[in-house]
């Protein structure tokens, strides 16, 4: 009888014990879903969203096509990736916070471009975006110049965007400024990607050398004992520049320039040494 009454009594409170947390779970509210909150503290950033009149600017500034594959570094709540998409373009977001990728997949689902818009949990730095033809972002000046060596090494003609930040010295293609719906980070920044031509090259009417800082070339064209100063620029595989009143108007293709004077003629040159 002791035995069956000890029994008994072990059941009862297993019973108990089970109905308690029961009762406790049912009592827990559910959980939420993520809404992030502007000046959240991200690894690299504070979170604040870029004004959506600013995200169609800055597509629009890089000419974005849904030929183009669109990058956005530090995508945040996807926004830019999700207006890109909208656009017929297959772009992609980079974010560190697990919380905000999955936010910004619900979001594309809300908007029914999932099929184009995609999100990664990732950091910017062990992260190869180098498959874009446009990359946006809204970071600090410092993580832009961390990031300036590997965006210089893109493939020529690859558009960079940033909301409100620069590149330090590497001075910007095209700046605009938002004035309509946009009260706070309403200038965005253009950079084309430039080829690399510093060096020496061949031409039929002597000697090409030139130095390159970003997208600005600088040089002389050495033709017997006449040297001739010359001056240009780059967009990104596009070159121009004058040297003695004449100008030359090419694109890069790996270690040749081809193109045309402005006067009348083509020309050839080969980089020294290929």
């Amino acid at each position: 009888m002791n035995a069956s009454r000890a029994l008994y009594r072990l059941i009862l409170a297993l019973f108990i014990t089970a109905a308690s947390a029961g009762a406790c779970a049912q009592a827990q509210p559910a959980k939420q879903e993520f809404q992030p909150q502007v000046g959240q503290e991200g690894k690299d950033v504070i979170w604040v969203p870029t004004p959506q009149e600013l995200v169609d600017n800055m597509l629009d500034m890089a000419k974005v096509t849904p030929k183009d594959y669109v990058i956005d570094l530090g995508s945040g709540d996807g926004r830019t990736v999700i207006t890109a998409a909208k656009r017929g373009s297959k772009a992609l977001g980079i974010e560190y916070n697990p919380d905000m990728v999955e936010l910004s997949k619900r979001n594309a689902a809300k908007e029914g471009v999932s099929d184009k818009a995609s999100f990664v949990k990732a950091d910017l730095f062990a992260s190869d975006f180098s498959q874009a033809q446009v990359i946006t972002m809204f970071l600090l000046p410092d993580i832009n110049i961390k990031l300036r060596p590997k965006i210089l090494n893109l493939k020529p003609g690859t558009r960079i965007v940033s909301n409100s930040f620069t590149m330090g010295e590497w001075e910007a293609d095209e700046t605009t400024n938002v004035k309509n719906g946009c009260a706070s980070y309403c200038r965005a920044y253009l950079w084309i990607v430039p080829a690399k031509v510093d060096g020496t090259w061949q031409l039929p009417q002597g000697e090409l050398a030139l130095k390159q800082t970003f997208q600005m070339i600088s040089g002389t064209l050495k033709s017997g004992k006449n040297a001739t100063p010359v001056k240009g620029r780059l967009s990104g595989e596009r070159i121009t520049f004058t040297a003695g009143g004449t100008e030359y108007q090419g694109r890069v293709s790996g270690n040749t320039i081809e193109g045309n004077l402005k006067s009348g003629g083509s020309f050839k040159a080969t980089r020294a040494g290929k």
